[in-house]
């Protein structure tokens, strides 16, 4: 009789054990589903790997002289922050810093074999062939009013494809002119001389006297072999600035539908200034045998008294001169000059995109995470180690570095030098063969302009048939 009942009460027990690990089982695999909104019928939430990619912008959250700074620290910081803070999913950001010289070829790879990263960092200029391509997502839902009303029109003009917003702004690297002032002092030019923490304005007149004074009254026993300005021409390096010297006459260079326009009196007259004022001496000799880091080269010899630069160029000549590898003197910034006396400015910006992963929930948390970093009060101010495309942040720091306001006030003079048009990239190896052919009088002002114009619109129109902003239905 025991023993039946030890044997029934065996036979209960694991019976009892089975329906219960049937039920746990069960359970597990009900808890397993996730819903639409990212969490588990138990509360946990949904995870989503996320690729990060960028090219090296500046080491260091806040600043290079942190401990262990590297070019991934920012966006690790940013990551862990997110993700601690980040109630749709459980996120993870896998961050990795790409070469700038393998970009295209990594990222051709990847979109090729369908794994492109989720978000990349980098300059607006070098990824906007990828909108068109097709590549990468809006993020216009992402931007809000306050973003809009912080960062300038003109940054937003230039990440804005079609009707969309392809890249949040984040920091830009603008281009002016840079002058060496004593030089200018030697040649009796004070009154033309900015302050050091101004980007200095002049007119078109004002320029071309600057230029001659130059020429005639720099002191030849201390300046020996020096020249006004540079020009140059052999590539496509640099070109951003000798764009901006065909628009002096007020060409828009773009029209409404993606088309070059120079074409017309205003760029014939552009032209035409570059071949004067090479002709008059006012430049170094052959434009179009020298490049843009042969220019720099000689200003930072003082045998050019105005050059290009952008913030990066600036400080590195500065950090060069404090530590005695290059000859010190005094070198400060002005703008482009133009004809109608307002100023030419262009920047580089720089920002996030996102790529179309056809992975709706990595597409989800790629935007939410671009919009964190891009608008979290803390972490925009990282924008400091370039120049901030918020005015937030320049307003901030104005005493730390007070050209950021400068840069700032000179926002509203910015041109987008690319036009957002497709194939940008191509362009640029049209232009430079037809400024060389205007420097060593192979060509006239007014053919110029035609044939840069004829065979640019030609680039133009072979690559609006592929891109999916001009084949919009």
């Amino acid at each position: 009789m025991r023993k039946r009942l030890l044997t029934t009460v065996a036979a209960l027990t694991l019976a009892t054990s089975v329906l219960a690990g049937c039920s746990s089982n069960n359970n597990e695999a009900g808890n397993a589903a996730a819903t639409d909104s990212g969490q588990t019928t138990t509360g946990k939430k949904e995870k989503v790997d996320i690729k990060v990619w960028l090219t090296p912008q500046w080491k260091g959250v806040l600043d290079a002289s942190e401990q262990g700074a590297d070019y991934d620290s920012f966006f690790k910081y940013a990551a862990k922050k997110f993700s601690e803070q980040y109630d749709k999913y459980d996120a993870k950001i896998n961050v990795e810093v790409i070469a700038g010289d393998q970009r295209d070829q990594l990222l051709n790879v990847n979109l090729s074999g369908g794994t492109p990263p989720d978000v990349f960092f980098e300059s607006v200029f070098a990824m906007g062939d990828y909108v068109h391509r097709g590549a990468l997502v809006p993020l216009t839902d992402i931007v809000d009013d306050e973003a809009k009303k912080d960062i300038n029109e003109s940054y937003w003009n230039t990440v804005t494809f079609g009707n969309d917003v392809y890249f949040y702004p984040f920091q830009n690297n603008p281009g002016t002119l840079v002058y060496n002032a004593d030089m200018f002092k030697a040649a009796g030019l004070e009154k033309y001389v900015g302050g050091d923490t101004e980007i200095k304005t002049w007119t078109l007149a004002e320029y071309e006297d600057i230029l001659k004074n130059l020429k005639d009254n720099l002191p030849k026993d201390k300046y020996s072999n020096a020249y006004p300005m540079a020009l140059y021409g052999v590539n496509n390096q640099g070109d951003t600035w000798n764009l901006a010297y065909l628009r002096m006459f007020g060409n828009k260079f773009f029209d409404d539908q993606g088309n070059i326009v120079l074409n017309d009196e205003n760029g014939v007259k552009a032209a035409a200034w570059l071949k004067k004022i090479k002709d008059a001496g006012y430049t170094n000799p052959g434009p179009e045998s020298v490049s843009s880091n042969d220019a720099n080269a000689m200003f930072l010899n003082q045998q050019l008294a105005i050059s290009f630069t952008n913030p990066v160029l600036f400080n590195n000549a500065k950090a060069d001169m404090e530590s005695g590898k290059t000859t010190k003197f005094d070198l400060r910034l002005a703008n482009i000059p133009s004809e109608s006396g307002d100023p030419l400015s262009f920047t580089y910006v720089v920002g996030a995109s996102v790529f179309q992963s056809k992975d709706a929930k990595r597409v989800e948390v790629a935007k939410d995470f671009v919009k964190f970093f891009s608008t979290d009060p803390e972490l925009v101010k990282s924008s400091k180690n370039a120049i901030p495309v918020r005015s937030s942040v320049a307003e901030a720091y104005k005493a730390e570095k007070p050209l950021f306001a400068a840069y700032d006030a000179n926002s509203k003079y910015l041109f987008n030098f690319t036009g957002n048009v497709p194939g940008y990239s191509q362009l640029r190896e049209v232009l430079y063969p037809e400024l060389q052919a205007l420097y060593m009088g192979a060509k006239k002002p007014e053919q110029v302009v035609k044939d840069y114009q004829e065979k640019g619109n030609k680039l133009i129109e072979t690559n609006k048939a592929s891109s999916v902003i001009f084949q919009k239905p």
